[in-house]
């Protein structure tokens, strides 16, 4: 039976908790650029933990469940975490592919945007361009995705190891799309102020929807495959990490809503395929294992 009333409170104070803080933003107009973004990234890193702090608190004062329920003290097989590390990856570069391959950008071999952002920096001209875009690539390829465990694991622990198992008694793929739109929904503050559609502040947030069930079915995939939140959080830290990195290489001035991210719609179509693979493969929805 599907415990409605911890569905309810989660959600709740999860908005609560979150949405001011990605609204707060707007009260800064008045102050510089990059002393405004830089209270942007920290207000809305602190939100990312509002999901998982609220898991926290419903799991623990609400229904009264032993703090393990969460699952922080699983694993599970660990051959799903190089599926997290590396297909967001793959993904990406897809997703740069079909940018090219739609002519919705020209490829930038020359780097561009790299060579004009050093040329205002101090000593920025007697560093190559191509050194920037290797070590970028290589952190986001390696350590990013691990060291943005330590955000995303606040939304994970709240969509996949909190929401995600109340919504089950829906089945599997019910829950899997619901969870995934409410995601989509709950990003709406920061998409009305250009979060990665620019331009596009109410269709966008319909993108965004749509992004976070494409991308959260696979994240799903990947905890019902573990039943840990920690394999959602490092697939959602591998995002983090690689999502924007196919910008590096391309001419600047495309329409960034449309294409070269993965958050973009040129990257849904390989998102698309990946699930309709899983499903094809019968590896979606997935069946339950003995032990887990």
């Amino acid at each position: 039976m599907i415990e409605r009333k911890y569905i309810y409170w989660f959600l709740g104070i999860t908005v609560l908790f979150s949405w001011p803080l990605f609204l707060a933003p707007l009260a800064l107009s008045d102050q510089d650029a990059s002393t405004k973004q830089l209270a942007t990234q920290g207000l809305w890193a602190i939100a990312m933990w509002a999901p998982g702090i609220t898991a926290m608190i419903v799991t623990l004062f609400i229904a009264k469940k032993p703090f393990n329920s969460l699952r922080l003290n699983t694993l599970g097989p660990k051959r799903f975490y190089l599926w997290a590390w590396l297909l967001p990856a793959a993904l990406t570069i897809l997703g740069g592919l079909f940018t090219l391959m739609f002519g919705l950008a020209e490829l930038d071999l020359n780097f561009t945007m790299i060579r004009d952002a050093l040329k205002s920096a101090p000593g920025g001209e007697d560093i190559s361009p191509m050194v920037i875009v290797l070590s970028q690539t290589l952190l986001a390829l390696t350590l990013g995705p691990f060291i943005n465990i330590l955000f995303t694991m606040g939304e994970e622990l709240g969509w996949r190891g909190f929401l995600l198992p109340h919504l089950l008694p829906l089945g599997q793929w019910k829950a899997v799309l619901l969870s995934g739109l409410i995601w989509g929904v709950w990003h709406a503050p920061v998409i009305v102020q250009g979060h990665n559609y620019p331009g596009y502040p109410i269709l966008g947030i319909f993108m965004m929807i749509i992004f976070c069930v494409l991308l959260g079915t696979i994240i799903s995939w990947l905890y019902l495959n573990t039943k840990s939140p920690w394999v959602a959080a490092l697939a959602h830290g591998a995002v983090n990490a690689i999502a924007g990195l196919p910008v590096l290489f391309l001419v600047p001035g495309f329409n960034v809503a449309l294409g070269g991210t993965l958050a973009a719609p040129t990257a849904w179509i390989g998102m698309a395929l990946f699930i309709a693979w899983l499903v094809w493969t019968k590896r979606f929805p997935v069946q339950e294992q003995a032990g887990m």
